[in-house]
């Protein structure tokens, strides 16, 4: 039997069966190694089998794994704590995933809509992505993966990202929040320009409404900053965040400033695994690592690009390379597919989103030798496909 016969099939996976990873390498169950420059979809952002995660992991499991949010426990007041200090926020919910973070924010919104005004309507960007449950999916920008369960929960308009004008037009007295991914990952990799993120800031303040950063992947030192919207020298008024949190291990957090946060008063909300000592533990030892990796962050990702712009004068199927920090989007005439079975084929884990962007969200820790492989494997895997 296979996992074909018991599985919901929604998942078109790779020919590979993962076995042990070490660093930035995975290995399957035949013995074969791969250089992973996706990182479990920028989860694993400290590659494989982190000694410091590890050792949290292992000391954790052996006190204490769960404790239900009837009781406190020893890690998430101080998670917590971290987590706005280099924010810039004054709450935190803890949940397990990005999606459900999201959903949290937006009963927030719920909330501080019907207490002005019964204010309703958010607006999104086009080719947004902000989770697959039905409030997240209702301000994703992506009619291909939302339309099939419409209607949904909100009113939502959208507008092309880094168009001010249009952003401006949208934010009317009516509009409770505006929802946005400093850089659109599932999109394509598209950084939003910071003048829009400025402009965003400024048109929800001056219309009384919420602005959300959605940092479920470009947050957490992804880009060489704690958060992304901290390149725009702004502060919003909520901010998810989830995939590397705790390295591999699921929670997910929505952060609030004091005002925001009333709107989930006592009673209100919760989460029967969020908050639990194993993954706020292991959360914290993450962030003590990231603090000492953004240095190293900029430097590996401006290398890495650098390698990446030369496959485009190589290439000419190669259009254009977009990044910002440990994000990469290599923008193809035509379907990528084929190369990343390519890539596969010779030890590289990338992905293809919108059929025609490859993406890579390598670790942190990546070093310049593995950058270089890389980006030859990727010179490789274009040249025979292409």
């Amino acid at each position: 039997m296979t996992e074909n016969d018991s599985l919901l099939r929604n998942y078109s996976r790779l020919p590979l069966v993962a076995d042990s990873g070490d660093g930035c390498w995975l290995t399957d169950t035949a013995g074969k190694r791969y250089l992973d420059a996706i990182a479990g979809i920028g989860v694993n952002a400290l590659g494989y089998s982190h000694p410091r995660i590890t050792a949290a992991i292992a000391g954790q499991a052996g006190r204490c794994i769960h404790t239900s949010n009837l009781i406190s426990n020893r890690y998430a007041g101080p998670l917590a704590e971290k987590l706005c200090a280099i924010s810039g926020l004054d709450r935190a919910f803890f949940s397990n995933s990005g999606t459900e973070a999201m959903e949290t924010a937006l009963k927030a919104v719920r909330g501080y809509g019907r207490a002005n005004g019964g204010r309703v309507r958010i607006v999104a960007l086009h080719n947004s992505f902000h989770g697959r449950t039905t409030g997240a999916l209702s301000i994703t920008g992506q009619p291909a993966i939302r339309d099939p369960f419409m209607p949904l929960a909100f009113d939502v308009t959208f507008v092309s990202p880094n168009d001010i004008q249009a952003l401006r037009a949208a934010v009317a007295p009516d509009v409770a929040a505006v929802v946005l991914e400093p850089v659109l990952g599932e999109g394509g990799i598209y950084p939003l320009e910071l003048e829009f993120l400025r402009s965003t800031r400024d048109a929800t303040t001056n219309a009384g409404a919420l602005f959300i950063a959605d940092e479920t992947q470009c947050g957490l030192g992804r880009t060489g900053k704690h958060f992304a919207f901290q390149w725009a020298g702004i502060l919003p008024d909520i901010v998810v965040t989830a995939k590397p949190l705790a390295a591999g291990i699921p929670i997910g957090a929505t952060l609030f400033t004091e005002e925001v946060a009333r709107h989930l008063p006592p009673h209100s909300h919760g989460s029967t695994f969020g908050g639990g000592p194993l993954a706020c533990r292991v959360a914290i030892e993450f962030l003590s690592i990231v603090d000492e990796l953004l240095p190293r962050i900029r430097e590996i990702s401006a290398e890495l690009l650098g390698r990446l712009e030369c496959l485009k004068h190589r290439h000419a199927v190669i259009t254009e390379v977009r990044s910002k920090g440990m994000m990469f989007g290599i923008q193809l005439t035509r379907p990528g597919h084929a190369v990343v079975r390519a890539a596969l084929d010779r030890g590289l884990l990338i992905n293809c989103t919108h059929d025609t962007v490859l993406r890579l969200l390598p670790p942190y820790i990546l070093t310049s030798e593995e950058a270089a492989e890389t980006a030859s494997i990727l010179d490789e895997s274009l040249t025979t496909v292409h």
